[in-house]
C-alpha cells in the first residue's frame, strides 16, 4: 500500500513537471472576452529573457521577425516570441524613447499633438507611456512619471496611448466607439509578469483596454499599434507575421540559449 502511494506520488510529480515545462515552452494562448478573441502571450521575467531590438550590428533596422531570428541564431540564441514594439516613422526610426541593452538610442518624445493634423495620431493621445524591462522586472508607466522616477531600465520603448493607467481606462476612450481595428498592446499584472495581446478581429480602444484590466489583471497597459501594423512571431502558433508597412521598427522579443 505504501509502495503504491509512493508510485502515485512519483507519477503526479512527473506530470506536474511536464505541465510546467509545457507552460514554459508554450506561453501563448487564445482568450475570449466580451465577444472578441485575442492571442495572449504571457511571461514570467524570473524565467524569461525578454528584450527590445531595433537595429543589427550594421545599424540597420531588422525590419522582419525572420531577420531578427536569423541574427540571434548566429549568436547562439533562439527567438521564441516577438511582437512589434512601438510606433515608428521614416526609416523605421522609433517616434519616442528607445533604450536597448542600456543605451538610449532615441530620446523621449514629449511633444504635443500636431496642430494641423486631425484626428490626433494615437501616439500623441496623452497620456502616452513607456514599457520598460529591468533586472527580471518590468513596468508600464506614463512618460513624464518615467522620466521623474527613472527606474532601472535596460530596455524601454515609448508608445501611446496608455490603455490602463493605475487601474483606470484612458480618459479619451469611448464605450461603444465605432473606431475599430486590429490592435495589440502590452500590460503588466505584477513587476515580473508581462502580458502581450493582439486582437483576432477589429476592436475599439475601450474594449481593448477593458480586456487588459478585467481579464489579464493589468493595472497598467500600453497600446503598441493598430490596423495593419501589429505582428506576432510565435513558433508555437506557427505565426511569423510580415510587417504591414514595409518593416517593423522596435521589436519586443523573448530569447533563450540554443541547445
Amino acid at each position: 500500500m505504501l509502495r503504491a502511494h509512493r508510485w502515485r506520488t512519483a507519477i503526479a510529480a512527473l506530470l506536474l513537471a511536464a505541465f510546467a515545462s509545457a507552460a514554459e515552452a508554450a506561453p501563448c494562448r487564445s482568450e475570449s472576452f466580451e465577444g472578441m478573441r485575442y492571442w495572449v502571450c504571457s511571461f514570467d521575467l524570473t524565467e524569461t529573457d525578454l528584450r527590445i531590438f531595433w537595429r543589427n550590428d550594421k545599424r540597420k533596422p531588422y525590419r522582419t521577425f525572420s531577420a531578427l531570428a536569423d541574427d540571434l541564431a548566429d549568436r547562439g540564441l533562439e527567438l521564441v516570441f516577438a511582437m512589434n514594439g512601438g510606433m515608428y516613422g521614416v526609416e523605421l526610426r522609433p517616434i519616442g524613447l528607445l533604450i536597448e541593452d542600456g543605451q538610449e538610442l532615441r530620446r523621449a518624445n514629449m511633444a504635443e499633438p500636431p496642430a494641423d493634423v486631425s484626428p490626433v495620431p494615437n501616439f500623441y493621445k496623452k497620456p502616452n507611456g513607456v514599457f520598460y524591462i529591468g533586472d527580471a522586472r518590468a513596468g508600464v508607466m506614463e512618460m513624464g512619471r518615467f522620466q521623474q522616477a527613472a527606474p532601472a531600465a535596460r530596455f524601454a520603448t515609448q508608445s501611446g496611448p496608455l490603455l490602463v493607467i493605475d487601474g483606470a481606462l484612458h480618459p479619451a476612450f469611448i464605450e461603444g466607439s465605432t473606431d475599430t481595428r486590429l490592435r495589440n498592446g502590452v500590460g503588466v499584472s505584477s513587476s515580473t509578469t508581462v502580458h502581450f495581446a493582439i486582437s483576432q478581429g477589429r476592436v475599439n480602444f475601450y474594449d481593448f483596454a477593458r480586456f487588459f484590466r478585467q481579464r489579464l489583471g493589468c493595472d497598467n497597459a500600453l497600446y503598441l499599434d493598430g490596423g495593419s501594423a501589429p505582428g506576432l512571431y510565435s513558433p508555437q502558433l506557427q505565426r511569423n507575421d510580415r510587417p504591414g508597412h514595409g518593416g517593423y521598427g522596435p521589436i519586443i522579443g523573448a530569447v533563450r540559449q540554443l541547445p
